[in-house]
């Protein structure tokens, strides 16, 4: 794995509902994570917090399409950063914010990886438009936009056409899926580990599986990891929390057997809100199970 890192924040909240999300990447530098990453052999370089207008400074103008406008704006300054970091030779590790930040990110990405394989550790699919949302939040829309499927405001971010190929996503964690997103899984033909997948075969086999997807005649893996993919016990500062997740073990499992297979080459991580959180609890959460996807072990 490349040990130059470069830590991009993204203080996103117009994606989601509930405020606070925005102080997720402070959060996370809170917990340690540049200490933790540097203790076991990484270079760091946080570039800081790109500009994410609040909501009250806007108001909404499309019920389905909530904050359409800044969120496309904010997500074509990330790719920009993402893009920029990548052609430095570095591993963007991007902290968010809500998980709209993931059409930015692997926008940024597919300027230089062009098969990229794709982990969503997630409780949701985030593979709703416009028409399928019953929120109208764009959080739950970032998976669809990278797909090329969505407004045209936010499919043409950074690239006119779908970053991914749904062949190489595997989606980790479902187990709150919204009709629209369960049509368009089986049409796409997208390969989802539910949590009765996780329960019955195990987190090993799922990760085996997973991994000889998302690797197979890929040029680099992102991983996409939301913390309502843990159950609300171990994590409960997220905006969007649904009971019986991935357990706090079987995740860092998943994130060990990520690091053995030495296939990531960018990441990131949201949904950290912590004015939902218990002593910053999730945070801490996100610190320990980055640390596992980047080879941190106990002896």
């Amino acid at each position: 794995m490349n040990t130059n890192i470069s830590i991009i924040g993204v203080p996103m909240d117009l994606g989601a509902d509930r405020r606070g999300v925005d102080m997720g990447p402070s959060a996370i530098r809170y917990a340690g994570v540049k200490r933790r990453l540097e203790s076991i052999g990484y270079q760091i370089e946080d570039i800081g917090d790109l500009s994410v207008p609040t909501p009250e400074s806007y108001p909404i103008i499309h019920d389905n399409l909530k904050y359409l406008d800044e969120i496309a704006k904010v997500n074509e300054k990330l790719a920009e950063a993402v893009d920029r970091e990548m052609g430095r030779g570095r591993f963007p590790l991007v902290l968010g914010g809500d998980h709209s930040i993931a059409i930015g990110t692997i926008a940024g990405l597919a300027k230089h990886k062009k098969n990229m394989g794709v982990i969503w550790f997630d409780a949701h699919g985030d593979i709703n438009t416009g028409e399928t949302s019953p929120s109208g939040n764009i959080h739950g829309m970032s998976l669809a936009v990278s797909l090329g499927i969505g407004h045209p405001n936010l499919i043409h971010i950074y690239g006119n056409q779908a970053k991914i190929k749904p062949e190489n996503v595997v989606i980790i964690g479902a187990r709150d899926l919204d009709p629209g997103e369960r049509k368009l899984i089986k049409q796409l033909g997208i390969k989802v580990y539910t949590m009765h997948e996780i329960d019955r075969l195990g987190m090993p086999r799922v990760m085996e599986e997973a991994l000889e997807i998302v690797s197979r005649g890929t040029d680099g893996v992102h991983l996409s990891l939301d913390l309502d993919g843990l159950d609300p016990h171990d994590c409960p500062g997220v905006g969007t929390p649904v009971i019986g997740g991935i357990s706090y073990r079987e995740s860092h499992l998943a994130m060990e057997m990520l690091a053995e297979a030495d296939i990531l080459t960018s990441a990131e991580f949201v949904e950290v809100n912590p004015i939902l959180d218990v002593q910053n609890k999730t945070a801490k959460v996100a610190v320990a199970l980055l640390c596992s996807a980047f080879g941190d072990k106990l002896l």
